[in-house]
């Protein structure tokens, strides 16, 4: 009996122990112990947002819309991650002929490329922004 409590006793201190080791940053343990917090990259530069879409205006909107008057706003810093975003609007085409009116979608500007775009919604702020045509 007495080799059983031994061994569960030994068993907890060894839990105890090995869990010290694995103590995140806010742990409350001392700081010798605990895992350091991963080095944040430096945010990019603001991109310029006329150059990146007037290069890949193909990435924005199809060629079959016949993109004109393309304007841009200035970048805002992504609230998650490291890249921009920046609403652009162009008057387009439907792929029937007929005439659109002027679309609005933000893109998502990473490294100097367009990684992503989608059109913008009523509660986006791309309706109170200052548009510049490329």
């Amino acid at each position: 009996m007495l080799r059983i409590v031994a061994h569960v006793a030994l068993l907890a201190c060894v839990l105890a122990l090995g869990a010290c080791g694995f103590a995140d940053s806010r742990a409350p343990v001392p700081e010798f112990m605990r895992i350091k917090e991963a080095e944040q990259p430096p945010p990019e530069p603001p991109p310029d947002v006329k150059r990146v879409v007037r290069e890949q205006i193909d990435v924005v909107f199809l060629n079959t819309s016949y993109p004109r008057e393309v304007q841009v706003a200035l970048p805002h810093h992504e609230v998650r991650g490291s890249g921009w975003t920046a609403c652009v609007r162009a008057n387009l085409t439907s792929a029937t002929g007929s005439a659109l009116g002027t679309q609005t979608y933000i893109v998502t500007i990473s490294g100097g490329k367009i990684i992503d775009r989608r059109r913008a919604e009523a509660d986006d702020i791309c309706g109170s922004e200052a548009y510049q045509p490329i």
